[in-house]
């Protein structure tokens, strides 16, 4: 879960750079790493903290288990993914976060709940989803509320594009589920568009999917239902046959 950016940064390479750098899963900002969470790095990093290797993860190995991996990209301060982790002991869940301040305050987390199941990538997950991650090796992916780069200029540096999802669809094992929650609603529609249009995945609704009870109605998410803010789920499903679907107008 990725916080949006207001810093008004539209993230382009400085001119002088040949050739601006590809789409991120993440926006750099600063942030302050709390004494709790800079204890809870020093003592839980070393088991719950993997290292970018750039190779292939045994993922029974990575776990201590075999069992079911769910991908989550941007899990922001932790709070669902210790909640899912926790609900749903027999997965385990395979978490990409940059921000010093969001790795640190789930590895408090982890150790105040005593969670086994979660490990930790403090890296892009576009690099770590191309390089570390096998096709057809997860159970599924969470992407939720990623930045939604509101202005028009900046849609493209949007996370959820067509050859991430083609990637992020490759990685599901058949039957594996992709859910992604935003709560802008273009961005909704851009999403359900894109998902619509690659063939590898299935929509389990008609347009927009309810709320899976397993994910929690965070802080965040709260203080915008409380203004008035829509949240708009979106669950697919990898599939066998590659046929073309309807997704209604989501335009």
């Amino acid at each position: 879960m990725t916080d949006h950016d207001n810093s008004g940064n539209d993230g382009q390479a400085p001119q002088d750079v040949a050739h601006p750098r590809t789409i991120r899963s993440f926006v750099r900002r600063a942030g302050r790493t709390t004494v709790g969470q800079a204890r809870a790095f020093e003592q839980l990093g070393p088991q719950f903290v993997l290292p970018y290797t750039g190779t292939l993860l045994d993922l029974p190995a990575t776990f201590g288990r075999a069992a079911p991996t769910v991908l989550e990209i941007g899990f922001g301060m932790g709070e669902a993914t210790a909640h899912i982790a926790a609900l749903m002991p027999q997965l385990n869940f395979l978490c990409c976060e940059v921000h010093d301040p969001g790795v640190g305050a789930l590895l408090r987390r982890i150790g105040e709940q005593g969670l086994q199941n979660i490990r930790i990538l403090q890296h892009d997950a576009v690099e770590v989803l191309a390089t570390m991650i096998a096709p057809a090796s997860l159970a599924g992916v969470h992407i939720f509320f990623p930045d939604p780069w509101h202005k028009l200029r900046h849609n493209k540096r949007r996370l959820v594009q067509p050859p991430l999802v083609a990637q992020l669809a490759s990685r599901l094992a058949p039957g594996g589920y992709l859910h992604c929650a935003t709560d802008w609603e273009p961005y909704a529609r851009q999403m359900l568009q894109v998902l619509c249009a690659e063939p590898q995945l299935q929509n389990t609704a008609a347009d927009f999917a309810a709320k899976p009870s397993y994910r929690p109605l965070t802080k965040f998410e709260n203080r915008g239902l409380k203004l008035g803010h829509g949240v708009w789920d979106l669950v697919f499903l990898r599939v066998h046959s590659t046929d073309g679907q309807d997704c209604g107008n989501y335009t």
